[in-house]
């Protein structure tokens, strides 16, 4: 063939044969592939796979170039693509192999800033977050073409090694539209992708600022009238008064109470000491998850991350590195017993 030529056409099954080749060797070599297989014609179907696609589609640098990847990721061309912090790289199978670097530049201090501040207080938990279960409004600030998560084509810089000289040429369209598939499943990658950490936008850690807010206010409780601020009657100060003589025998069940109520005190406070502080592992939290007898869906939801989080806890090794909050969630769900568990897993639904 000479250059400036097109390749003689391929059929779609000879592609991937040979593309199924070419990848066994690489996995051979010790790479990990992570190929995007779309499922029937819809090329997402979350919130995060479909906002990504539906976000690159308003621009006009790309909406009649995205086209021309479609039936490449629909019909299985994208045979590895992994999201890393501020890149995406892939390998689609054309006539030949082609590796596309896609690069994306950070979201900038005040626009994550300015995102963190606007979803403050409206989102309830890391599961909510991940399967795109918020208020229009939330879903608008994330989404806004212009100050949400989602990054703009001057954000965006575009490589692929194939002879085609278009700017985004089909291979590039088709791993744009995997990153959607691949959103999808882990949503968590997208702020990867953007270099932010997404267990802030969690509004329990957001509210800390709200509560800091208040400092003011709460000195104000001293001078108040805290009957009137409590909403509950207090009592007034007790008068001296003749008190009643109390028999000897009453004195002595009073003293045999409260003695009861220490040692009571005492041994609970032993019992905790005794038992064992939970060491997060990738062993632990499987055996606590059978312990359960519960699948990675459930554990996820009983714990409050997502299930690829707990997959990525139990193929790990050796002790877990978790921010406190998980740590502390973790903890309080293996002090329960599986009753308590299932219970705490039914009003979590």
């Amino acid at each position: 063939m000479r250059y400036g030529e097109w390749a003689p056409y391929v059929s779609v099954a000879e592609r991937r044969a040979k593309a199924a080749r070419e990848m066994k060797k690489l996995a051979k070599k010790g790479m990990k592939i992570e190929p995007i297989a779309v499922q029937g014609r819809k090329i997402t179907r979350t919130f995060w796979g479909e906002a990504w696609c539906s976000h690159l589609e308003k621009f006009s640098d790309y909406e009649n170039r995205l086209p021309r990847g479609r039936t490449y990721v629909r019909n299985g061309s994208v045979c590895h693509l992994t999201v890393s912090k501020g890149s995406v790289e892939a390998i689609v199978s054309g006539s030949e192999l082609y590796r596309v670097n896609i690069n994306i530049v950070p979201l900038t201090a005040n626009k994550w800033k300015n995102v963190r501040k606007k979803c403050a207080g409206q989102i309830g938990s890391m599961l909510e977050l991940l399967q795109g279960r918020f208020s229009d409004n939330v879903m608008e600030i994330v989404t806004d073409q212009n100050t949400g998560l989602f990054p703009k084509p001057s954000e965006i810089k575009l490589a692929c090694d194939c002879p085609d000289w278009a700017g985004m040429c089909k291979h590039i369209a088709s791993v744009l539209y995997g990153v959607g598939t691949r959103l999808d499943h882990r949503p968590e990658l997208l702020f990867l992708l953007r270099n932010v950490d997404h267990e802030e936008l969690i509004s329990a850690e957001l509210d800390i600022q709200t509560a800091t807010a208040e400092k003011g206010k709460r000195r104000r409780l001293a001078g108040a009238d805290l009957s009137a601020v409590f909403g509950v009657e207090m009592e007034e100060p007790i008068k001296p008064s003749h008190k009643k003589r109390t028999s000897t025998r009453k004195v002595l069940i009073k003293i045999s109470n409260k003695t009861a109520k220490k040692r009571a005190v005492r041994k609970t406070i032993a019992v905790k000491k005794k038992k064992k502080a939970f060491t997060p592992t990738a062993t632990a939290v499987a055996r606590l998850r059978k312990r359960f007898k519960l699948n990675i869906s459930q554990f996820a939801t009983l714990v409050g991350v997502s299930p690829p989080t707990v997959a990525n806890w139990e193929n790990g090794s050796g002790k877990l590195n978790l921010r406190q909050r998980t740590l502390d969630a973790l903890t309080h769900v293996a002090e329960l017993t599986p009753e308590q568990a299932a219970g705490k897993l039914k009003r979590n639904r």
